[in-house]
């Protein structure tokens, strides 16, 4: 995690850690004599811990490690949630300039919005270590007020090396290039590499979990509800629950990033899912990357340990996409050559090379204007974090202004051309989590490539503004044939997202959004029934002659036909001015009441109220809420399809329709069903490993729904601000 740890802590420099700039120990240059025998390095693996306290009611933690020394914060490990046995797998490096103040280790749970609560505390005497040798330690935790409860262990591994002459020569090499006394040095070209190093990855590796065997009995029934977590770093996946089986199959694919070159260790946790309270401990395992080679497929059944059973994995490491960060005068698109390579890669000539690699994203940090005050000072200390699906990249931090400017290129390959670009602005804290101060959501689709454009930053929800605009400039590169292909197979989940939380307001929207959705087929329903009554003769009459003529002459190609016909239909009313589209405002009325009371719970989080007296049944009600989600969302993205809410997925839509339509009017339907039903019965003994998937439920995926809609649409600037304003500044 620390590639650049021993260079930065030989001339006592911050350590960049976790997005967070933590001083080191000891003192500074000036005042420490390199040649002094008693200076040293210390190299720390922080690597678990072992049944540490319960702190929330739900009986986990969200465990966080502190380490200091002579009273100072040397280093802050990343926070496991709800978790009483976590891994972290850090790396620390820390300059001691002796061995007489031990190392102070304190572990808290996280509480967003409260104090954290403490989880027991040690010390680790550094006298007691042997100089160049690894050490693995066991230390039990301890609270000083009640010495007598069992607050878990901690387990870390540390070497101790002292640093003589190769402290003097890194640090002489370095005086040369940093100025010491100024907090801005993070904004130096030097640090800037290292900041960019420790965030880039170096590989990609794709893991696809096929299926458990034997797992064990979890559930009265002799059954269990299995699902598998799985962590690379700071990186997690979970896959989906398999209800009642000891042999689940779950055929999911997912990527993790490899930042380190030896690959690291992935841990893999197997669980029993039990509704209302915790989840049952089934087994684990882990995969060490650095055993497998590269650019090849292997196939690995690993046995369960603390357990019973094996899951069988797919794992596939390969050399990382085309990602990078640079400054704006490093730019490839403005290179001639390069953009000739980038535009000849995703020509229409190179179809099916490389499916995967859709097309190529230029994202342009430029400034951010007016943001929120997030310290007491009435300043922020910014950095803005550029994210697309799971690759995720950020800027350096500029200390104590609202108006920053970053003049940074990002470079993404694209996977899927759906997909949303996210840029976020923090404000870095040096004591905590990082404060949110503003967010865009930009689909691909709409992005107007070589634009400089403002957007408004806005809340959390996406849902309104918030204070302060953002500078970018976007270009987007892709071939639409793969594209289109890439629409009908399974959609990139994010393994990042947070867990849906229960809310009154978001139960509320989802159900009047279904609501809406029936009412559309009750009313059709209730349009029919009134041309059987009667109820205007000349509907009826005319309905009834249509009947007439469609059943006597009915083809089953006139099914994709109609739905062609209704497409073409909408298109034209859009191009001619007549578009009945109106925008959803019920739905941006019920975001924005939801947003209310997300800012209400956050500052009323110690209030019992309705979500604390069905705490019991919290699970159930979250499912019922994502369930009635869902369907209201397969309903909206059908409407947003003949809407041409997208107008590319809309004008696929019609190629495939157009093709189905010439296939049932060409081939007879016993034809068409004996080659579909060949493929389903020979599809596993042709691929054993193939990931299931549903073409058209892939599509629509693909396909925004009411609420994504809303949360995607660009809001206007306040016209002072000009895209184009001081921009010979920017560039200079």
């Amino acid at each position: 995690m620390l590639d650049s740890c021993k260079l930065k802590s030989a001339c006592n420099l911050p350590l960049i850690c976790n997005k967070k700039i933590i001083n080191t120990a000891g003192t500074s240059n000036a005042e420490v004599p390199l040649a002094d025998p008693g200076m040293y390095q210390l190299d720390i693996t922080l690597r678990r811990g072992q049944s540490l306290a319960a702190r929330d009611r739900g009986g986990t933690s969200d465990p966080y490690v502190k380490f200091k020394i002579g009273g100072k914060e040397v280093f802050r490990s990343k926070i496991i949630h709800k978790n009483l046995n976590p891994v972290w797998e850090e790396k620390a490096c820390i300059l001691v300039d002796h061995l007489r103040e031990p190392l102070y280790i304190k572990v808290f749970d996280y509480d967003f919005g409260l104090q954290d609560d403490f989880m027991g505390s040690a010390f680790l005497d550094l006298t007691q270590l042997e100089l160049n040798r690894p050490t693995d330690v066991t230390l039990t935790l301890k609270d000083p007020h009640y010495p007598d409860h069992d607050l878990g262990i901690i387990l870390l591994s540390v070497i101790l090396t002292p640093k003589e002459g190769e402290s003097r020569d890194v640090t002489m090499l370095m005086r040369k290039s940093w100025k010491r006394s100024s907090k801005f040095q993070t904004q130096s070209l030097r640090l800037s590499d290292l900041h960019r190093k420790s965030h880039l990855w170096r590989g990609i590796v794709s893991i696809t979990l096929i299926e458990g065997r034997d797992l064990k009995a979890m559930d009265s029934n002799g059954l269990s509800d299995p699902y598998v977590k799985f962590r690379l770093g700071h990186q997690k996946y979970k896959s989906k629950i398999m209800p009642k089986t000891l042999n689940p199959q779950w055929r999911e694919q997912f990527d993790f990033h490899l930042y380190e070159e030896r690959g690291g260790i992935i841990d893999i946790t197997a669980w029993d899912k039990d509704a209302g309270k915790r989840d049952d401990f089934i087994g684990r395992c882990q995969v060490d990357l650095s055993a497998l080679s590269r650019e090849q497929t292997h196939k690995l059944e690993l046995q369960l340990e603390e357990g019973e059973g094996h899951l069988v994995l797919l794992v596939t490491l390969t050399a990382s996409a085309t990602v990078s960060i640079s400054d704006l005068s490093v730019n490839s698109l403005e290179d001639q050559k390069e953009r000739e390579e980038i535009l000849k890669r995703y020509s229409p000539l190179r179809i099916f090379h490389n499916l995967k690699d859709v097309g190529f994203l230029q994202v342009k940090v430029i400034r951010a204007e007016g943001l929120m005050a997030a310290d007491v000072t009435g300043k922020s200390d910014p950095f803005c974090v550029v994210e697309l699906n799971n690759d995720r990249l950020l800027t350096h931090t500029v200390y104590k202004n609202l108006n920053p400017e970053w003049n940074k290129v990002f470079t993404f390959n694209i996977k899927d051309i759906h997909s949303v670009l996210e840029v976020t602005v923090y404000d870095e804290d040096r004591d905590r989590s990082a404060d949110f101060l503003g967010k865009v959501a930009i689909p691909l689709l709409s992005i107007q490539n070589g634009e400089q454009k403002a957007y408004v930053l806005k809340n959390k929800q996406l849902t309104g503004p918030t204070k302060g605009v953002i500078y970018l400039e976007i270009d987007v590169i892709f071939n639409a044939v793969k594209a289109s292909l890439r629409t009908l197979i399974p959609k990139e989940q994010k393994y990042i997202e947070e867990e849906n939380r229960l809310s009154k307001q978001l139960l509320l929207r989802n159900f009047i959004r279904m609501k809406r959705c029936v009412m559309v087929l009750v009313n059709a329903a209730y349009y029919i029934n009134s041309c059987f009554d009667w109820d205007s003769p000349p509907r009826s009459l005319a309905a009834f002659v249509l009947f007439l003529f469609v059943v006597w002459n009915f083809e089953l190609y006139m099914i994709p036909l109609v739905l062609l016909l209704l497409l073409t239909w909408n298109y034209f009313l859009i191009i001619s001015g007549k578009d009945n589209r109106q925008r959803d405002t019920v739905v941006e009325d019920m975001l924005e009441d939801e947003e209310e009371e997300d800012d209400k719970d956050d500052k009323d989080s110690e209030k019992k109220g309705f979500i604390n007296k069905i705490y019991a049944i919290q699970e159930v009600c979250v499912s019922v809420q994502n369930i009635l989600d869902e369907v209201a969302s397969f309903g909206e993205r059908i409407k947003n399809t003949f809407n041409w809410t997208v107008p590319f997925l809309s004008w696929l839509a019609i190629v495939a329709l157009c093709v189905f339509t010439a296939i049932l009017y060409c081939i007879p339907l016993r034809y068409i069903v004996l080659v579909w039903g060949i493929n389903k019965f020979t599809k596993k003994l042709r691929s054993p490993y193939a990931i299931d998937n549903n073409e058209l439920l892939d599509f629509l995926s693909r396909v925004p729904s009411d609420v994504q809609v809303v949360q995607y649409q660009e809001l206007k600037p306040d016209p002072s601000h000009s895209p184009y304003k001081r921009k010979k500044n920017n560039l200079g």
